[in-house]
């Protein structure tokens, strides 16, 4: 387990400078361990927030330009190359040399499968230190300055070198620690109590859990979980949607709430899609609900003498019988 610690400035001095292009990295995903603190249990498959652990990781890698989960295949949210080390269970390094052989990127992205709260924003100042240093990788640093081998970014050549070197000396790797690979590596550190919590063990379940429904976290979360279980990728700003909830419900009625948010979404749709498309049916729907708070804020009045009881861009009736 790594100790958990809530968020405060993890990683600060760390984050890609504006108007830098992004990274183009492979990801290699570690998930096939015993897991034996749990008992043995499906460890990847674990679900926090709804999402399968091994889940929340690969959406926290989605920017990658491959991504290599090393485990027997299972289903999981988006397409992944699977690989096994041989013989299965033969430890961390024979399990990130089975990954690696799939890469092909300078860079690549090595995770374990057990990282709850593990972000793109995370991988992103990975990247990041990994590019701008001379380090062979760059790795997270738990709430304890405990080094976290399996959140970092590495250098591939590098590896694949230590990887060989190790393997010759050693009679292959199979039981090997990561230690004896990350030993021989100059490496860059970036603390983040957060995002390096992994889940050993049923206790760190509980507080994964337990943290994502705290009142900061809990919109976030449930946001991505619902856009993970339809296969939407697309980013939205929650506040103009919230607002126009509030304004629904306090405007009309309360049930007009959820059924209004549906509409927009499905206007969007039909529009294309898109922020923009979002944003746009929420304003119209949000203008609606305004002028519909006002006539009833105005009930049983007589509008303004000389000024008709209509909307300013109402269109004239007409028809020939008007």
């Amino acid at each position: 387990m790594t100790a958990y610690e809530p968020p405060g400035e993890p990683g600060a001095g760390t984050d890609p400078a504006p108007g830098t292009a992004p990274a183009v990295y492979d990801a290699v995903v570690l998930a096939g361990g015993a897991a034996r603190r749990l008992g043995g249990a499906d460890k990847p498959g674990l679900r926090v927030g709804g999402r399968a652990l091994l889940d929340r990781v690969l959406a926290a890698c989605a920017g990658a330009r491959g991504t290599v989960v090393v485990a027997d295949p299972r289903p999981t949210a988006r397409p992944v190359t699977w690989a096994r080390e041989d013989p299965p269970g033969g430890g961390p390094l024979a399990a990130l040399d089975a990954g690696i052989r799939h890469t092909t990127a300078e860079s690549v992205l090595v995770l374990s499968a057990d990282l709850p709260f593990l972000d793109e924003d995370t991988v992103r100042r990975l990247l990041a230190a990994l590019r701008t240093g001379g380090a062979d990788g760059a790795l997270l640093t738990d709430a304890d300055g405990r080094d976290q081998p399996l959140v970092a970014a590495y250098r591939a050549p590098v590896l694949r070198r230590e990887l060989a070197a190790l393997s010759r000396g050693n009679d292959g790797l199979t039981g090997l620690p990561l230690r004896r690979l990350t030993g021989a590596l100059g490496l860059t550190r970036v603390p983040d109590p957060v995002a390096s919590f992994d889940c050993d063990t049923w206790d760190d379940i509980a507080t994964a859990r337990a943290r994502i429904r705290e009142h900061g976290h809990v919109l976030d979360e449930w946001i991505s979980a619902a856009k993970d279980e339809l296969g939407i990728d697309l980013d939205v700003d929650t506040r103009v949607l919230l607002d126009l909830a509030r304004d629904a419900a306090h405007g009309v009625a309360r049930p007009a709430a959820p059924l209004t948010t549906f509409l927009v979404g499905y206007a969007a749709a039909r529009a294309g899609g898109g922020p923009e498309a979002v944003a746009e049916a929420a304003r119209k729907a949000a203008a609606l609900a305004q002028r519909w708070a006002e006539e009833a804020a105005g009930t049983g009045t007589a509008p303004a003498a000389g000024k008709p009881d209509v909307a300013p861009d109402a269109t004239p009736d007409t028809r020939p019988d008007a």
